[in-house]
């Protein structure tokens, strides 16, 4: 099973992009690619962009990639309550190619945040939305008060409860 895993978020120092390392390594039998969303950036979305420019060629490509994977595992960062700037302005020009932007993928979608509330709001999101963009939950989950949980020193999810629940929804790939 090829596995395309990104953090939906463009911090060079990104949490989520550690979860999801932590993530991929703990998958077996997996070929796994991780993606950066700052390989992707373009000029923030609009229909007037879209007229001047037509499809970007790192729109085209990001979304190459998620057609070309078996499987999806994303951890979203929460800004506001909402998506990264970053990840939706992606997203947005990746709907424009098509709106199915998830092409029937399998996913696992994922979330974490300094504070008790583990960016649980874009999360839900995330994954109320993705079935309308061509996505299938296998799972989800949130990662509440990451430096509590988390050693970033060893790279590891250090609470016992939180990584089983983390194996039981990579096992649902």
């Amino acid at each position: 099973m090829k596995i395309l895993a990104f953090a939906a978020s463009n911090s060079r120092n990104s949490i989520n992009r550690q979860l999801i390392q932590y993530a991929v390594s703990l998958l077996q039998n997996a070929e796994v690619e991780i993606i950066d969303i700052h390989d992707y950036e373009m000029p923030i979305f609009s229909v007037d962009r879209e007229q001047e420019l037509g499809q970007p060629p790192e729109a085209q490509q990001f979304f190459k990639k998620i057609g070309e994977a078996d499987a999806l595992l994303i951890s979203f960062a929460e800004h506001n309550g909402s998506y990264t700037a970053a990840y939706k302005n992606l997203y947005d020009w990746s709907s424009r190619i098509d709106p199915k932007v998830f092409q029937g993928k399998p996913m696992v979608l994922l979330s974490t945040s300094p504070g008790p509330g583990g960016a649980q709001n874009v999360l839900g999101m995330a994954t109320h939305s993705a079935p309308y963009f061509g996505g299938t939950v296998k799972a989800s989950l949130s990662i509440p008060s990451f430096y509590q949980n988390f050693n970033e020193e060893a790279g590891v999810l250090i609470n016992p409860e939180l990584h089983t629940q983390l194996e039981t929804a990579l096992a649902s790939f």
